[in-house]
């Protein structure tokens, strides 16, 4: 570790100093996107619509793309003027190229790209039963709609030489087993993605990383436990959601995902690229062995 020299001690009477790495500091946690634009995709609720508002309250302008159009509409008029919709299907590379120009036009520049948009998978649970046409569908929103979200995000903002790009990973992206085949493929594909970019992009100052959450009770959770569990109600969905976490006291909430997007996206974040920052209360850190309690072996 560096070490600092301590220098003697010396009164002198006069005001005190704030230095500029405190006013920096303290101006960052305040408006730490400030004069920054963001394109969100699958921003009309759960965790895109949580990161829209922090990114917003944050100085951010933010447009929100959906492919729910109305949901979207009234997510914008809610988040209010420095929010803007467009509707946007990421299966396809057109509708993300718009995204991408319409917020050039609207604003002159891009500088966070957040990849976020993304399906369950509703298949059975053995390889062997595998609908590979619904594999292909998940793969190509899950995947090629954040490739594609990269891909013209990178084009606006290779010129400038600077910008965040991030996407919404999962926890069942790092261990096997948390969740059907398709999904946890789709998800252990984005990591990848994230770091492969991060290696060519790294040289025109665009840093690249993503999040994975912990489950959370979103509408997009939610609708997938409502088939896992037909006709149980959704309070006791959310119960069996929120107790399949391992850190006591405290749940994981779309809220928390969106303070991971911020920092990544902020300049607080500016030498950090390549990282999935894993948002689980330490569930995929351990395993525990369930051994007996020494008294209760004979």
């Amino acid at each position: 570790m560096f070490r600092v020299a301590l220098r003697k001690k010396v009164t002198i009477s006069r005001a005190p100093v704030v230095s500029p790495s405190f006013k920096m500091g303290f101006s960052s946690q305040t408006a730490r996107l400030e004069g920054k634009v963001a394109l969100i995709t699958g921003a009309a609720s759960g965790i895109g619509k949580a990161t829209a508002s922090k990114f917003i309250s944050n100085g951010a302008k933010v447009v929100i793309a959906d492919i729910q159009q109305q949901l979207g509409q009234v997510t914008a008029n809610e988040l209010g003027p420095n929010a803007t919709f467009i509707a946007c299907d990421v299966s396809k590379e057109s509708d993300i190229s718009n995204a991408v120009d319409f917020t050039i036009s609207k604003h002159s520049q891009l500088d966070i790209m957040y990849a976020n948009a993304g399906v369950a998978c509703n298949t059975p649970p053995s390889i062997v039963d595998l609908d590979l046409a619904v594999f292909d569908r998940v793969m190509n929103i899950n995947v090629r709609g954040v490739v594609a979200g990269m891909k013209h995000a990178s084009r606006v903002m290779i010129p400038r030489k600077t910008g965040s790009i991030l996407c919404t990973a999962s926890v069942t992206g790092l261990m096997g087993g948390l969740a059907q085949h398709t999904y946890s493929v789709s998800k252990f594909a984005v990591i990848g993605i994230v770091k492969s970019l991060a290696a060519e992009l790294s040289k025109h100052g665009i840093r690249v990383n993503c999040v994975s959450p912990f489950a959370i009770p979103t509408p997009f959770v939610l609708e997938e436990m409502s088939r896992i569990f037909p006709g149980v109600d959704i309070q006791r969905l959310i119960e069996i959601t929120q107790n399949a976490g391992v850190l006591e006291g405290t749940n994981c909430e779309p809220n928390d995902i969106a303070n991971a997007a911020l920092y990544l996206a902020s300049d607080d974040a500016k030498y950090v690229s390549g990282h999935n920052l894993v948002i689980d209360g330490g569930f995929t850190s351990f395993k525990t062995l369930e051994f007996p309690a020494p008294d209760q072996v004979h």
